[in-house]
Parts: C-alpha cells; sequence; structure tokens
C-alpha cells in the first residue's frame, strides 16, 4: 500500500452545497451544475440535514461567502 494523497481534490465547476448532520463538523459535498438544481436540492436536504450552500466553483475556487441553512 502507498502513502495517502496530500494534495486536495480538485472540484469541477459548477455549484456546491455540504449536507452534513446536525452538529457535525464535516460533511459531503455535493455539485450540481445550475443553480435552480442545486436550491431543489438544498429544499431537499434541508428537512433531516444541515446544509452549507457554498456557492459556485470556478477553476477549483470558490466565487461567494459560503451560507449555512440549518433543518427546519
Amino acid at each position: 500500500m502507498g502513502r495517502p494523497p496530500t494534495r486536495p481534490k480538485k472540484l469541477k465547476d459548477g455549484y456546491y452545497i455540504e449536507v452534513r448532520n446536525a452538529g457535525a463538523t464535516t460533511g459531503i459535498k455535493i455539485r450540481r451544475d445550475t443553480e435552480e438544481e442545486m436550491m431543489l436540492a438544498v429544499k431537499d436536504y434541508e428537512k433531516s440535514k444541515e446544509v452549507v450552500i457554498l456557492g459556485e466553483s470556478v477553476n477549483g475556487k470558490f466565487i461567494h461567502d459560503p451560507k449555512v441553512v440549518k433543518k427546519k
């Protein structure tokens, strides 16, 4: 077995959200092609999870600051 990678993964261009359990510090990043698709995913996941809208990624960097959406 080799050693684990040390470089962070490169992100594809698109819109990202992070979905995690309430009170957790890390979660899973989910990518969507359009902002409308991202907002539909936020509505689905916010019913049971905490959602952080990371925003649009271009060339591996995010354009805006993240926004936290708490579950209802």
